[in-house]
C-alpha cells in the first residue's frame, strides 16, 4: 500500500512539473501555430484564466485607488524593488545592492520580504548581510512586520536623509552614522504588486533575456501586470545586459520609453565570483575548477538560461542542464533524478560530471544536496554589478537613488 502511494506521488509530481514546464514554454512563445498539440490544447484555458486574472487585477487596483482598501504609510522612505514578469529579473540581488548603498550612506534599512516558497531569497539576504546595519523582516503581512521592527528599533527622522545623501553635509553625515541604528528606510522586496504599502520610490527590474514573453498576463504569459505599469516606475534596470544583443537592448529600451519617456534606465549583470562545496559552505573553490570540466547545471530558478550561460563562460568543456520550476524544494526523489542524469553523462564521457547549483537553490535546503555524495556538488556564488552602457556610469544608479530620495523626502522639511 505504501509503495503504491509513493508511486502515485511520484506520478503526480512528474505530471505537475511537466505542466509547469509546458505553461512556461507557452508563456514565452508568441506564435502557437507550430506548437505541440498539448500546448495548443491548453492555450484556450490559459487565455480564459489570464482574462479573469486581468479583471481581478483591475478591480483590486481600483479599490486601492478609491481608498476602499487602505494603503499603509510607513514613517520612513519606502523603496520598492519589483518586476512585471515572473522570475529571473535580478530582484533580490538588487535589494541587496540598494541595502548596501543605504548602509554605506549611513542609513539603517529594513528589508521586508514575503518569504515565499521556503524563504530561499530571505535566507540569501540574511547570509550576505548578516552582521551589518540591515534588518530583515519576513512575513506576508509586511505592514505588521514593519510595525514590529519600528517598535523594536525606532525610526529615524526623514528630514535627516539629506545629511546622509548630500555630499555637502559630509561632517554631519559622519556624525550621524554613530546614531544610525534607528531604521531610516524600508526596502520592499517584490513590491511592485504589493499595493497595501505606500512606496516613495519604485524600481522595476527587467530580465533582458526576455522581459515580456508573449506579452500576455499570467498564466497565458509571464506578465504579472500590463506593460502600462511601467508608468509607475521611477527607475528601470535591465538585468543580464551582458547576455543580450544590442538590438534586443534597443527593443527593450524603446518599449520602456513608449510608456514613460523620462524614466532613467540602468543596466546590471550577475558576475560569478567563486564556488563552494555543499559539504563545506566555508570552502572557497575558484571558478577555474570548471575549466574544461564536464558540468551538469541543476537549478530551480526563474532564469535558468542565464545560469547556464554564466557556467559556459567559465570555460567548462561540456555544459548540461536539469531545470526544475522556480522555487522548487528539492527532495529525495529529485536527488535520485540528479544522480541518474549525472550517471548517464558519466557513462557517455567516461568522466564524472561536476554538479553545479545556484546559491538560491542551495539555501532552500543545504543538507539535501549532500546526499549526492558520489559526485562533487558545487554552489555558484555571484554578485550583481551595475555596468556602464549607453553612456550610463556604473555608479549612476547610486547617484540617482540619492538624488530622488533627497528630493522626495528632504525638500519639504
Amino acid at each position: 500500500m505504501l509503495k503504491n502511494s509513493s508511486g502515485l506521488a511520484t506520478l503526480c509530481w512528474a505530471s505537475m512539473e511537466k505542466l509547469r514546464k509546458v505553461v512556461n514554454e507557452i508563456a514565452y512563445t508568441r506564435d502557437h501555430t507550430n506548437s505541440p498539440a498539448l500546448h495548443r490544447s491548453l492555450v484556450p484555458f490559459l487565455k480564459v484564466a489570464s482574462s479573469l486574472y486581468g479583471v481581478a487585477l483591475q478591480i483590486r487596483r481600483s479599490l486601492y485607488r478609491s481608498s476602499f482598501f487602505q494603503q499603509h504609510r510607513l514613517p520612513v522612505p519606502v523603496i520598492s524593488v519589483g518586476n512585471l514578469s515572473w522570475g529571473g529579473n535580478g530582484k533580490t540581488p538588487m535589494v541587496e545592492y540598494v541595502s548596501q548603498f543605504l548602509v554605506d550612506s549611513g542609513i539603517s534599512p529594513l528589508i521586508l520580504t514575503r518569504g515565499y516558497a521556503g524563504g530561499d531569497e530571505a535566507k540569501m539576504l540574511e547570509t550576505h548581510l548578516q552582521g551589518g546595519l540591515t534588518k530583515i523582516g519576513v512575513g506576508a503581512n509586511r505592514a505588521a512586520t514593519a510595525a514590529s521592527f519600528f517598535e523594536k528599533y525606532g525610526s529615524a527622522n526623514p528630514s535627516c536623509i539629506r545629511k546622509f545623501l548630500d555630499q555637502s553635509f559630509l561632517h554631519e553625515r559622519e556624525e550621524a552614522k554613530t546614531n544610525s541604528q534607528k531604521l531610516g528606510s524600508v526596502i520592499l522586496d517584490d513590491g511592485m504588486q504589493h499595493w497595501s504599502l505606500y512606496r516613495d520610490l519604485e524600481i522595476v527590474m527587467l530580465n533582458g533575456l526576455d522581459p515580456w514573453g508573449n506579452g500576455n498576463l499570467v498564466p497565458l504569459g509571464p506578465l504579472r501586470e500590463p506593460l502600462a505599469a511601467l508608468e509607475r516606475a521611477d527607475i528601470a534596470v535591465v538585468h543580464h545586459v551582458d547576455l543580450i544583443s544590442e538590438q534586443s537592448l534597443r527593443d527593450i529600451e524603446n518599449t520602456i520609453h513608449r510608456f514613460k519617456k523620462s524614466i532613467p534606465i540602468f543596466y546590471s549583470k550577475m558576475v560569478p565570483k567563486y564556488l563552494f562545496d555543499v559539504k563545506n559552505a566555508r570552502s572557497h573553490v575558484p571558478l577555474e575548477a570548471l575549466s574544461d570540466a564536464n558540468v551538469l547545471c541543476v537549478s530551480a530558478i526563474g532564469s535558468a538560461d542565464a545560469f547556464v550561460k554564466s557556467i559556459r563562460m567559465t570555460g567548462a568543456h561540456y555544459v548540461h542542464r536539469l531545470d526544475f520550476s522556480d522555487h522548487h524544494l528539492f527532495d529525495a526523489q529529485d536527488v535520485e533524478i540528479m544522480r541518474r542524469r549525472a550517471k548517464g553523462l558519466e557513462n557517455k564521457s567516461n568522466s564524472k560530471p561536476i554538479i553545479v547549483v545556484t546559491e538560491k537553490d542551495y539555501q532552500r535546503d543545504p543538507a539535501i544536496l549532500k546526499c549526492l555524495d558520489s559526485y562533487t556538488v558545487l554552489v555558484l556564488c555571484s554578485e550583481l554589478q551595475m555596468t556602464s552602457c549607453k553612456g550610463t556610469d556604473v555608479d549612476g544608479l547610486k547617484s540617482t537613488l540619492g538624488r530622488l530620495l533627497a528630493s522626495k523626502f528632504c525638500v519639504s522639511n
